[in-house]
């Protein structure tokens, strides 16, 4: 039986902390009568909230009452995890119970209603019943939207499919492409499209026009005839399946490839394998957002303990499938005010449509996961962090052994990641014996990733050395930071791996690979 932890804060801690809230509410109350109080948090920035001196006060009365709840959790003594939890729990719990979530105590929603005449609560309705019907939180103009027209628009063909996903081949923009073929493994949780969204954005396009001839697995949206599929046929029918027909169409030894996210630790999972057999038919590998080793599996964290994973387990034994939309909820109250929350009071409370934003829109479109196979990757990777412990796991009918993945890679981290926090992605350096460069981009897990040259954004960071300390933080102490995006780093490196030049191919595939569809492809399409 599961022992429950020990949960108390220090006397002399909430004494602190009660002497704090008294004196700034006293603060507050002297200030609530001779003005409206300053409101430092974009929820409340709207003049009609400082325009209305009651709504200002409960608003910072709100904002009072929550920095003090969480500070009341910070200083829970008990163990880490624990406190972890219920520093998640209370955020939810603050950020739901904003007055900003409410009509009656929304100054700025309740303006907007008297100045439409009561049309914005009409299409306020009118939006909470098309989200209704449609099982999420509209976070877009999803109508403004369609793949294969205006996201997902690279020219190309799939080559090959087969029951977990479709192959596609990218149109060469360039005259001569580098010999090796590039692969790019997505994650299996999301639409690989987040690699290929606009043409100004995309890294798919982008690695044409570097002269790579590119290949990217379009994963099948599950459904039930997918409820038995395994994280060993993701392995070995989808990323080393991949992987050949990539190889025979190139009519090469060698590929390179790219994971991102998910499809990192499962194509970290294949070269595992693959090295397990003595075989090498990669040449060098990229990882995006990646973790291999779990040690630090940040706010994901909360939810991970043995009793959650064997209900899991007791969930999928018979097999089934792992709804998307609760994958996508799961996700949005990582950062409740900012996917969640914003868009209830933008949507229902002021009746707004939001605006187009071509990776919310990807966000939105969401993808289930087969059963077994997400409790057979819960258990080995977040709970037990088997793959880093040499013959734990075992993989394909394989024990795997990192040990033996010894090829060059490229190893990216966003700063700002809340999924794969920058600490875990970094820790791949400690793992992966090749030759490695690692770099770390500014903001989060995709708006990091997602940084094209040509937009002028964010910064990244680099060692002149090729050192790795035990922790990011000693890596950070040498590193230099350069503007701009990440990309044309990476892409130097890459195509010092990627063999001699020769002219495009004038056709997709080659022998009895040949192109079945344009590109995005069928798979793509199907929604959860």
């Amino acid at each position: 039986m599961t022992s429950i932890p020990a949960i108390q804060i220090p006397p002399e801690k909430l004494t602190e902390l009660q002497a704090q809230y008294a004196q700034e509410l006293q603060a507050l109350w002297q200030q609530g009568l001779n003005a409206a109080p300053s409101l430092k948090d974009r929820r409340f920035a709207a003049p009609a909230w400082q325009d209305n001196p009651v709504a200002a006060f409960n608003a910072a009365l709100y904002l009072l009452n929550a920095r003090t709840m969480m500070s009341l959790a910070e200083k829970v003594d008990t163990d880490e995890k624990t406190r972890a939890r219920i520093q998640f729990a209370v955020e939810q719990w603050v950020a739901a119970t904003s007055p900003s979530n409410f009509m009656a105590l929304n100054a700025d929603a309740q303006k907007k209603a008297l100045d439409t005449q009561g049309e914005s609560i009409k299409q306020g309705i009118q939006n909470m019943l098309h989200d209704m019907r449609q099982g999420h939180v509209s976070m877009t103009d999803e109508s403004l939207f369609e793949v294969g027209k205006n996201v997902a628009t690279t020219e190309g063909a799939v080559v090959f499919e087969n029951e977990l996903f479709q192959l596609i081949e990218y149109k060469p923009l360039t005259a001569k492409v580098y010999q090796r073929p590039f692969l790019l493994v997505p994650p299996c949780i999301n639409k690989f499209y987040i690699l290929d969204l606009q043409p100004t954005n995309s890294l798919v396009r982008y690695a044409v026009s570097q002269g790579h001839r590119t290949f990217v697995v379009s994963w099948r949206n599950p459904d039930e005839s997918m409820s038995h599929t395994t994280w060993d046929d993701y392995v070995e029918r989808g990323v080393m399946q991949a992987i050949e027909v990539a190889r025979q169409i190139g009519n090469m030894p060698q590929i390179n490839a790219l994971g991102f996210c998910v499809g990192g630790t499962l194509l970290t999972s294949a070269l595992a394998v693959l090295a397990a057999r003595g075989e090498d038919p990669v040449a060098s590998a990229t990882l995006l957002t990646t973790f291999v080793d779990f040690s630090d599996p940040g706010v994901l964290d909360v939810f991970i303990d043995e009793a959650f994973v064997k209900f899991r387990e007791a969930q999928f034994s018979d097999g089934g499938l792992m709804a998307g939309r609760d994958m996508a909820s799961t996700f949005s109250f990582l950062r409740p005010n900012d996917l969640v929350w914003n868009y209830v009071v933008g949507n229902y409370l002021k009746g707004e449509t939001p605006p187009p934003f071509d990776l919310l829109y990807w966000n939105s479109d969401s993808t289930n996961l087969p059963g077994p196979m997400y409790a057979w990757y819960l258990r080995n990777t977040y709970l037990e962090n088997n793959f880093i412990q040499p013959g734990k796991a075992t993989v394909c009918g394989e024990q795997i052994d990192l040990r033996k993945v010894d090829l060059p890679v490229y190893i990216y981290g966003s700063r700002e990641d809340h999924i794969v926090p920058i600490g875990g992605a970094y820790a791949s350096t400690q793992v992966l014996p090749g030759p490695k460069r690692f770099v770390m981009g500014a903001s989060g897990h995709i708006a990091g990733v997602i940084n094209p040259p040509a937009a002028h954004k964010r910064s990244h960071w680099i060692r002149s050395d090729s050192s790795f300390p035990a922790s990011i933080d000693g890596w950070l102490a040498k590193a230099k930071e350069h503007p701009g995006s990440w990309w044309t780093d990476w892409s130097a490196w890459l195509k010092k791996h990627a063999g001699q030049q020769v002219a495009a191919p004038k056709t997709y595939g080659r022998g009895n690979l040949k192109a079945i569809e344009p590109a995005p492809g069928r798979y793509v399409q199907k929604r959860a």
